[in-house]
């Protein structure tokens, strides 16, 4: 059996034979260098490819096409970026709003890329549900959460509050509070868009090797173990495996994300849930949880994994049974009807989480390095977003892209926020995950006195404080 068939739910359901293509054997000159192949990297390429066809572009990978996050994450294609509420927050109305409107198109610009390309990755338009589901201090933080997305001048088109009985004509979860929905989000299946990119920009003339793990890399110059490639342009696109690359790993803390499949679901269990338009969900908790319903009928529900000391990147992602418990538990007091059903795959991966949760897409231009990452786990859509906006880095072309504050236009990489060394890191990570799960535990019993409800709280809000 292929291993990499393995790797999620996504890439077991392939029709592609998953061969590895043709590993460098040899030393290659290019115009543009990208390490990881990737929905960032193959993004920059796809768009590089579609504005200058004559340039030369080259991809390494150290795997296969998808074997990273791209492969293996819930299928939200968002159009939003991590924080963009902080980072938009300062910029003059007019400016804002055009800002909120580039992030909103980005599930629209994905539609007529695949549509254009003959892709077809499941891709539909359902919108998103952020639901106050299992105690009524979410509904609170929810609503406290709309009113900051108003002060941001969003309107009901982008936000619109449901009550629970109008939660419920899209998803049924036990004891809803209500929920908020905005339109600004798609399904897809990721490893069939991921893998049919790669096809895609291999139709437009790029280079792709696969098995070809960098073992080096400097500003023009990129080395695997059988070869290198010189270039104009170095484009390391790898994300949650910055740490693969020094000094990356600085800048970028690898922590893992754990998600299980259900068998197919009947009809019948579906009408009692509902999601028949393809909507992604998610339940307000610090916990980060998140499902979606498949074209054939699973429910997907993930939630976050945690941080590895000293950034080590996790590798086998068989669940233990603490992980599959906690998911369990999880969905079966959403869904009570799901309390027992067959879980057919489980899996996880690893994502980049910047400093501040500080999304960045970054020229170098002293050093010719063209970079995006710190997607902070929403990278489906924002990788969209990156890839553009490096192309017309690259090529140096003057858009609405570059001038976005996410943009570092002529910045070396050690201007990016820095995480502490360790041990810091890991204490502090693990300290803000464990105050989030207390939180959760204390909030979701409802015998909790208010007293300790509030002081979960407070430490949890502060917690998570130190990391933004």
């Amino acid at each position: 059996m292929n291993p990499w068939r393995n790797i999620s739910l996504w890439m077991d359901q392939l029709d592609d034979p998953l061969q590895a293509r043709p590993s460098l054997q040899t030393e290659l000159h290019a115009d543009v260098a990208i390490i990881g192949a990737g929905y960032t990297g193959l993004w920059t390429a796809y768009y590089l490819k579609r504005q200058a066809p004559q340039l030369r572009v080259v991809m390494l990978e150290a795997e296969t096409a998808g074997f990273g996050a791209s492969g293996r994450n819930g299928g939200w294609l968002m159009g939003n970026l991590l924080g963009e509420d902080r980072l938009l927050a300062g910029l003059p109305t007019a400016e804002r709003k055009a800002s909120f409107d580039l992030l909103h198109g980005i599930p629209d610009e994905v539609a007529s890329v695949v549509a254009r390309e003959g892709i077809d990755c499941d891709l539909r338009k359902g919108g998103v549900l952020y639901c106050a589901a299992r105690y009524p201090e979410q509904e609170v933080r929810l609503r406290d959460y709309l009113r900051e997305l108003r002060a941001l001048g969003l309107s009901e088109d982008d936000y619109r509050w449901l009550t629970p009985s109008e939660l419920a004509a899209q998803l049924r979860m036990a004891n809803a509070y209500g929920a908020l929905y905005s339109p600004h989000c798609a399904t897809i299946h990721p490893a069939k868009l991921v893998r049919s990119l790669a096809r895609c920009v291999e139709g437009l003339g790029v280079e792709l090797y696969e098995r070809s793990p960098v073992i080096d890399w400097q500003p023009g110059l990129v080395r695997t173990a059988q070869g290198f490639v010189t270039a104009d342009w170095v484009v390391p696109a790898i994300e949650g495996y910055a740490a693969t690359l020094p000094p990356l790993g600085n800048h970028q803390l690898p922590v893992q994300s754990l998600i299980v499949a259900t068998e197919p679901l009947p009809a019948d269990v579906w009408a009692g849930i509902g999601l028949a338009r393809g909507q992604a969900f998610s339940e307000f908790s610090r916990q980060v949880t998140y499902g979606q319903r498949s074209l054939d009928d699973r429910l997907i529900f993930g939630a976050r994994g945690g941080y590895r000391f000293g950034g080590r990147l996790r590798s086998g992602f068989n669940l233990t049974e603490d992980e599959l418990g906690l998911r369990r538990y999880l969905m079966g007091e959403i869904f009570p009807q799901l309390r027992n059903v067959r879980f057919t795959h489980s899996w996880g991966g690893n994502l980049g989480m910047a400093r501040r949760f500080q999304p960045h897409m970054l020229r170098d231009t002293r050093n010719r390095i063209a970079l995006s990452g710190g997607y902070g786990g929403e990278g489906v859509g924002a990788s969209n977003l990156g890839g553009r906006t490096l192309a017309d880095l690259i090529l140096g072309r003057d858009s609405e892209l570059l001038h976005q504050p996410w943009v570092l236009s002529d910045s070396p990489i050690s201007s990016l926020k820095r995480w502490e060394p360790e041990p810091c890191r890991w204490l502090g990570y693990n300290a803000i995950i464990r105050s989030f799960v207390h939180e959760d535990e204390v909030l979701a019993n409802p015998r909790s006195p208010a007293w300790r409800r509030r002081l979960a709280q407070a430490v949890a809000a502060r917690m998570e404080s130190l990391m933004g």
